[in-house]
């Protein structure tokens, strides 16, 4: 049996932090590439993000890398996580570019010292890839995308892990026995196996593709955090489940506002929108059952904006522009850390059968007066009065909220509710009025009615009555004071001719009657 190798570099660094994305990838052979065994052999990095995590050199040699020293990594990248299991599908592909077939495998070490490492395994569709009893058999043209194991448990970060080199090991295999062998061949089932691809044009878009996908199929694709809002809420996986399309094309697109075509959230619990999902697929609707997206929020976003992970949702926008809400899962840490998520996030899930624009949002309450009634309209000086108002949430979630009852503009009381979502309740506020005169109250902005304080007499002008004064007591008092009634003070001299002009004839006809002859 003769075979050809080619050595190759390998780096994996455990640090306290980061993480690897899971996907899976396939491509053929364009571009660049590192080329051996004749040129029948070619080695890239995969397209979707784990192809990051590969690169060639200076001398065409592929890298793979996953340490900070890789160029191709966020600078706030540092390495894998320590004590995890962790895995990458589709960081590189070999492929097959002669006529006829061979196999493939890779040697994961070149040297005695490293041959007992386990740490790391290559793997191709989930299943080794090592050593000549699992090679995988290649046509004309034919790829096979290359993944890793990681096995950090019991390391310490700063350890490095894994042979320095690995080998690819090729050997052509003769047109007579290769399609026997293809059959035969336990490591890739390609009948079986759909190939999926994850590409990423820009942070906050990502392309999702499937090809040779058998009917009924579940398919995951590793959205390796596309930013939604920045950082601070980001898609991370896709699952589509129930699939009744031989391949299929998925975009995504995320934007913290909302997109030109799509209108702003509404809804009548009035949610906040924190960023959206737009989505563009060439099948249609009714070929995937369901779909389940992953998405996650950084804990300092959530602390800093003081946002509940209880109250973050997810909307759908339907055809008719309306918003309807979808049933959203937080992640328990426990599933967080079985699934080596990032533990500076919250993680939340929600699966919709129906495909369209999404945004996430918080729950937030909305706690209003809708009503408010004096139980009295006339109290006396120094009397209280008690007006009742109705109070009710009409947000997605419960919350407390200080309402205020005015005179004539000036607090006289204030109370504090505690309403659930969606409750009503009624709130009494009660003010004593020490001056007599008329107010205008209001709670929270919404008239009670007019209020009248002693003999509505006793106010001046109108009887609209001044502004109240409050006490440190709590009682209001008027600061505008009626002008005093005049008393009567001397003789009206103008009522009094009448009765002077009844003396005078009164007189004179008494002097008449004492002149009549006897």
């Amino acid at each position: 049996m003769s075979s050809a190798r080619r050595t190759v570099l390998i780096a994996l660094l455990v640090v306290a932090a980061g993480s690897l994305a899971v996907a899976t990838g396939a491509t053929v052979f364009d571009g660049p590439a590192d080329t051996f065994a004749d040129d029948s052999i070619a080695v890239q990095p995969a397209d979707g993000p784990n192809g990051n995590y590969s690169y060639l050199n200076d001398d065409d040699e592929i890298v793979v890398d996953i340490s900070a020293a890789n160029p191709n990594l966020p600078p706030d990248f540092e390495g894998v996580n320590p004590d995890a299991l962790a895995s990458a599908e589709g960081v590189f592909t070999i492929t097959h570019t002669a006529d006829g077939y061979a196999r493939v495998w890779i040697n994961s070490s070149t040297n005695d010292s490293a041959a007992t490492d386990d740490s790391v395994t290559f793997t191709a569709n989930g299943d080794s890839i090592e050593e000549p009893e699992n090679s995988v058999t290649l046509g004309p043209n034919e790829s096979v995308a290359v993944g890793l194991e990681i096995d950090t448990r019991g390391e310490v970060a700063g350890t490095t892990l894994g042979p320095d080199t690995f080998a690819i090991g090729v050997d052509p295999v003769e047109d007579e026995g290769a399609e026997e062998l293809l059959m035969q061949s336990d490591t890739i089932d390609r009948s079986s196996g759909p190939s999926i691809t994850v590409s990423s044009p820009e942070p906050d878009r990502r392309l999702f593709a499937a090809s040779d996908v058998s009917h009924g199929d579940t398919l995951g694709f590793g959205a390796d955090e596309m930013a939604l809002n920045g950082v601070d809420v980001t898609l991370d996986h896709l699952d589509l489940e129930g699939i009744r399309s031989q391949s299929l094309e998925l975009s995504a697109a995320g934007s913290p506002g909302p997109f030109d075509d799509a209108s702003t959230l509404e809804s009548a619990t009035t949610p906040q929108s924190m960023a959206y999902l737009a989505l563009a697929y060439d099948f249609a609707p009714d070929e995937v059952d369901e779909m389940t997206l992953r998405f996650s929020a950084d804990d300092r976003f959530l602390d800093d904006a003081e946002i509940d992970p209880e109250d973050v949702t997810l909307f759908r926008q339907t055809a008719a522009g309306d918003w309807e809400e979808i049933a959203v899962e937080t992640i328990t840490d426990d599933e967080a850390r079985a699934k080596d998520l990032p533990e500076d996030r919250v993680h939340f899930r929600a699966t919709t059968d129906e495909f369209s624009t999404f945004a996430v949002a918080q729950h937030v309450p909305r706690i209003e007066v809708t009503d408010a009634a004096l139980d009295e309209t006339a109290v006396e000086p120094d009397g209280e009065a008690t007006v009742q108002a109705t109070v009710e949430n009409s947000g997605g979630t419960d919350g407390t909220r200080e309402i205020t009852l005015t005179a004539g503009g000036d607090t006289v009381a204030a109370e504090t509710v505690a309403l659930e979502a969606d409750e009503t309740t009624t709130v009494p506020l009660r003010a004593t009025f020490e001056t007599a005169g008329e107010y205008e109250l209001a709670v929270a902005g919404v008239s009670a009615g007019t209020l009248t304080v002693g003999e509505p007499a006793t106010v001046d002008g109108d009887g609209a009555g001044g502004s109240a004064a409050v006490s440190e007591n709590g009682t209001a008092s008027d600061t505008q004071v009626s002008e005093p009634v005049e008393e009567p003070g001397g003789i009206d001299f103008a009522s009094l001719g009448g009765l002077l002009a009844l003396i005078a004839l009164v007189v004179a006809g008494v002097a008449l009657v004492r002149r009549m002859p006897h």
